[in-house]
């Protein structure tokens, strides 16, 4: 095999980043494991075949030994063992990795996935920060003269990478011939540049393992990472990985997928945005039992959300593993003192809620809210780092609980189909634009959000929708209006350039995609053929 990469000097730093022995560990990866990533993906689109054929989703029989059987998951380091809250956000620009490691979170989720456009830049930039973090010297002056500088006077955060999901492709990286996979990129130059050094620092190598499917997918990771320490020369089982299940297929193989990593997991968490996107995406021909209402009005609190955080939570416990709750999308807005209140009051709501289920730590998507999270999770906790020994025992989950989507409450409107519309183009501009993670109307919106917008009104048009508030039949036509005024809206809102160079072609791709006959399973799968 051979590898190729389009240019070596994207972004300052690169040099250290792209060297010869990383690109070669780069391709032993794709030599040894790219061949069974590529069956994977092939089997979660036999399995969506079937369930198109009529077959549903159940645990799996086959392995129910592994979720009857007495195993825990390997002890957690010293520096996982609190995680009561977790900084989320992209590791470029290097201002935004210095303010998440600064943030007074336990940990940062150095997000190269969601929040994260890849860019070749953006990619190799994110590299280099994390390079620089994991040594201490991360820095950055702002035109302006602003300097921005690690804390020394409080712990920063621990670094927790989250690498994109094996669907994703690098077209940057080629590697005998066809573009590299995203995953194995992203991995594979963090975890070679980084892993002794993050060891030698009590911090680390860790990830967070996004978009999974099945544990068969955990398992080439779990390959992946006993492979790349004998290759680094660190101990087997350095690595811990948390996987985020933020799909309904691995919401039945939650033993499972622990059990594939038990070397090498530290936990679960609950996805929340992703996972609603793939229950739309999953069940999106299969009628009107699961159609979602309006995404405002999905709340944690419907049966079957419940169903999936609380089977999470138990199924941890019962590990010896960490539960982490989803993310707040709530964000403070410091010009508008009333929603500011009403996002800390929104936020303390959702992580009293998950602390009191028995999650161990959880998501904040701003700075400001850290202290907020903390002061929940320490009202729980008190002086006890974590609460993984309440098991749960009164949780019992079926099947059935974890597809009743039929009871969330909820309607369908024309006000919800025009926020979706308005979302996903605002969002898949900024993210063409070189931003994986925006503030829109003071939520703040990543490339879930963005699915779950677009998927609805694709699954609306294909099921004939009327809307409870208009009583109009959501068809193409309604879509393309809408869209239309929405896009209209933006224009008014932005720059006349900065819409025709990114709004105006965000608006097309999500015209094509919501009315498209056949579904496209990743918006940034198209998207990220726009990009450099």
């Amino acid at each position: 095999m051979a590898i190729d990469v389009s240019d070596m000097s994207p972004a300052p730093g690169a040099e250290k980043i792209l060297t010869p022995e990383a690109l070669a560990f780069i391709e032993e990866l794709h030599n040894r494991f790219r061949p069974t990533r590529d069956d994977l993906l092939e089997a979660r689109s036999e399995r969506r075949n079937r369930i198109a054929a009529g077959e549903s989703l159940d645990f799996l029989p086959e392995t129910a030994s592994v979720r009857e059987g007495d195993w825990q998951v390997a002890a957690a380091p010293a520096a996982l063992t609190d995680r009561r809250v977790e900084m989320t956000g992209p590791a470029s620009p290097a201002k935004m990795a210095i303010n998440a490691l600064n943030s007074g979170a336990k940990v940062w989720l150095a997000d190269l996935e969601d929040a994260h456009t890849p860019t070749w830049h953006n990619v190799v930039d994110a590299e280099y920060n994390l390079y620089r973090a994991a040594r201490g010297d991360l820095s950055f002056t702002s035109p302006d003269g602003k300097e921005y500088k690690l804390r020394t006077d409080a712990p920063l955060a621990v670094p927790v990478v989250r690498p994109r999901g094996w669907h994703l492709p690098e077209k940057h990286v080629m590697v005998d011939g066809e573009p590299a996979v995203g995953a194995l990129v992203d991995f594979g130059l963090d975890f070679f540049h980084n892993a002794q050094q993050l060891l030698n620092n009590g911090q680390g190598p860790y990830y967070y393992l996004p978009k999974m499917e099945s544990h068969l997918e955990a398992r080439l990771w779990n390959d992946i990472f006993t492979f790349s320490e004998e290759y680094v020369g660190i101990p087997h089982g350095s690595i811990r990985a948390t996987v985020l299940i933020e799909t309904i297929p691995a919401a039945f193989e939650m033993d499972e997928i622990l059990y594939e990593l038990r070397d090498h997991a530290s936990g679960l968490n609950a996805g929340r945005w992703d996972y609603l996107f793939s229950m739309i995406k999953v069940f999106r021909d299969s009628g009107k039992d699961f159609l979602l209402p309006d995404r405002a009005d999905v709340a944690m609190t419907a049966p079957f959300m419940r169903a999936y955080t609380e089977l999470l939570v138990s199924t941890c416990h019962r590990r010896g593993a960490f539960a982490m709750g989803g993310m707040a999308a709530f964000i403070p807005n410091r010009r508008e003192p009333e929603v500011t209140a009403k996002a800390f009051e929104k936020v303390t709501a959702d992580k009293t809620r998950e602390a009191n289920d028995g999650f161990d730590g959880s998501w904040v998507a701003h700075p400001d809210m850290v202290d907020t999270c903390r002061e929940v999770f320490d009202s729980v906790l008190g002086d006890k780092p974590n609460q993984v020994d309440k098991l749960r025992e009164d949780v019992s989950v079926t099947a059935k609980d974890l597809l009743d989507v039929s009871t969330a409450e909820g309607a369908i409107t024309e006000a919800g189909l025009r926020s979706n519309l308005y979302v996903a183009v605002a969002y898949t501009a900024v993210w063409l634009s070189g931003n994986g993670a925006v503030a829109i109307h003071n939520l703040m919106e990543d490339a879930a959000t963005a699915e779950i917008s677009r998927s609805q009104v694709w699954q609306q048009v294909h099921n004939g929708i009327v809307l409870e508030d208009t009583g109009a039949t959501v068809t193409p036509e309604l879509v393309e209006r809408l869209l239309s005024e929405e896009t209209e809206r933006l224009r008014s809102e932005v720059p006349e350039e900065q819409f025709t160079r990114f709004y105006a072609p965000a608006s097309q791709l999500i015209a094509d995609i919501s009315l498209a006959d056949d579904y496209v399973d990743f918006l940034t799968l198209p998207a990220y053929e726009l990009i450099d």
